[in-house]
């Protein structure tokens, strides 16, 4: 409810991400408050935005629009809706969470514009290993057998077995956690390269409490259940609110990928009265004392700088970057703030005629060789790639030539190393020489080729992170300050987290700063848990 103790006051929001966006939508409908976005990139979404290149759409990291949250679901569908006929099929979208539930229907939220929607999709996420497909999550059916072999199969049933009987404790590192809900044998086959790959640190160096928020309640006795079962779920049932996401089937997706629902609402932010510039960073803090009094802000591609004044500070940005602008007097917050660990990311987008994958399980590639996967997630050790998408199978429309098969290949990296360093052309020949190496292309069908840099795309859980309790506690005592999203917690928070911190400020804010350390809580308690597999 908007109150007028706020009218003619002005939230700073740095970051047109997911949750920089959220909030700026939520003060508009919910107070008197202006928000005023600055975003360093040249478009919106942040991680989650759209990139186009030559028509052909990349969702960098893959988001499926799933959550726990019905305020998240509802909220994502009244900015844009359900195709009708993708609805109509099922009479209509049933969405269902253990004792509540609600049905929406095309005509409760009309589109903005025709492609204004959302699509109903269909989940499908491997392992290639050995040069096989093995089910993600593992089976225990005929492939995994097959692929496996049957006594391997045993041995990691065992090792199971064993690791239930015998549970490492204290549980402290990534591999106790691993360990105590897979066993060690699996662990080692189908966990601990990957997670290495993807972090660049050995499990034993990384906190459990990564674990503990990425895969909270998935065990191999729940894949299980899940695969006994599946013939009996509705598939009406597109939320899944009683199913742990990596077991997730069914998700909306908007047509044209991630970043159409985050400009869609900056369109909206725009029309109620906020703003959003582009190209815009926030490079210095004013305070008096603990409360935020003005931003200092650098139009990148001019130069010019300008102080902007504000009521509240709401930051997606690093928390390296912003410790280090509010200027602690505690030297050690400074250090532990300039030494908190991040993984970058990096994507090459190949366009092929076609893929060499045809005799390979027949029964689910299609006749140009493409799988019909979302990800798949590429275990052999003899590459560097950590997954590779299928961008057609998210949606048709990422796609300008549905007779091309658009793949991002994705690759984990510290900004500056030999990989992040890599010029253009030579990453997108070194991606499709690994592609090939282990089957999956010839170098021949390439049509063209694109690259995108992420930095700080995952905010890390070892060395320095280990004191991050620190640096929260510092940044709780400014009364108008409010870190929200993965960045500007230092946290590997998802859309719907992020979606879910930006509210929460937004009720802090509105209530004279009551509630401001719930926003801690989210991702942090199962019921705001989204993915586990983005990354393992």
């Amino acid at each position: 409810m908007s109150s007028s103790d706020n009218r003619g006051k002005v939230a700073v929001i740095a970051g047109a991400g997911p949750a920089g966006l959220t909030a700026a939508l939520e003060l508009l409908r919910r107070s008197d408050i202006t928000p005023i976005v600055f975003e360093a990139d040249s478009q919106v979404g942040g991680i989650s935005k759209t990139v186009n290149y030559r028509g052909n759409r990349m969702d960098l990291g893959g988001h499926r629009f799933f959550s726990k949250s019905d305020w998240v679901m509802r909220w994502w569908q009244e900015i844009l809706p359900v195709a009708e006929g993708q609805a109509d099929a099922a009479k209509s979208l049933r969405i269902s969470y253990q004792q509540q539930s609600c049905e929406v229907l095309p005509a409760v939220f009309e589109p903005a514009s025709p492609d204004g929607v959302m699509l109903v999709r269909q989940r499908l996420s491997r392992i290639f290993y050995r040069r096989r497909f093995f089910d993600y999550p593992l089976k225990l059916n005929a492939n995994t057998l097959k692929n496996m072999g049957l006594i391997e199969t045993l041995r990691i049933g065992l090792s199971y077995a064993q690791a239930q009987l015998i549970r490492r404790s204290p549980e402290i590192s990534l591999e106790d956690f691993f360990v105590n809900r897979f066993g060690d044998r699996l662990y080692r086959t189908f966990f601990k390269d990957y997670t290495e790959k993807v972090w660049g640190v050995p499990c034993r160096e990384i906190s459990a409490e990564w674990g503990a928020q990425r895969i909270k309640g998935l065990s191999v006795t729940k894949a299980i259940a899940h695969a006994v079962a599946s013939p009996f779920r509705s598939a009406a049932d597109t939320s899944q609110k009683q199913t742990e996401t990596s077991l997730i089937e069914r998700f909306l997706y908007p047509k044209f990928g991630p970043g159409q629902m985050w400009e869609e609402v900056a369109r909206q932010v725009a029309l109620r009265g906020g703003s959003i510039h582009l190209r815009h960073r926030i490079i210095g803090l004013e305070r008096n004392g603990l409360e935020i009094t003005a931003v200092t802000v650098r139009e990148e591609t001019s130069g010019t700088v300008r102080r902007v004044p504000c009521d509240f500070l709401i930051s997606t940005m690093p928390v390296r970057d912003l410790t280090a602008m509010l200027k602690p007097e505690d030297p050690q917050v400074v250090r532990i703030a300039e030494h908190l660990p991040y993984r970058d990311f990096m994507t090459a987008g190949l366009l092929l005629k076609k893929m060499n994958l045809a005799g390979n399980q027949t029964d689910r590639i299609r006749g140009n060789g493409m799988p019909p996967d979302n990800w798949i997630y590429i275990q052999e050790p003899d590459v560097k790639i950590g997954r590779l998408q299928v961008f057609n199978n998210w949606s048709p429309a990422l796609v300008s030539n549905p007779d091309t098969i658009w793949l991002g290949l994705e690759y984990f990296c510290r900004e500056g190393d030999d990989l992040w360093s890599m010029e253009n052309g030579r990453f997108i020949d070194f991606a499709a020489t690994e592609l090939e190496k282990i089957g999956m292309i010839n170098r021949k069908d390439v049509l063209d080729g694109t690259v995108v840099r992420v930095p700080k795309a995952y905010p890390a859980y070892f060395g320095e992170y280990r004191e991050f309790g620190k640096i929260r506690a510092y940044l709780d005592r400014f009364s108008n300050l409010y870190p929200v999203g993965r960045n500007g917690m230092h946290r590997y928070n998802n859309q719907d987290h992020s979606m879910l911190a930006a509210n929460s400020a937004v009720d802090s804010i509105i209530d004279f700063g009551r509630g401001k350390t719930a926003i801690w809580n989210i991702n942090a308690e199962d019921d705001y848990h989204e993915e586990i597999d983005e990354v393992a």
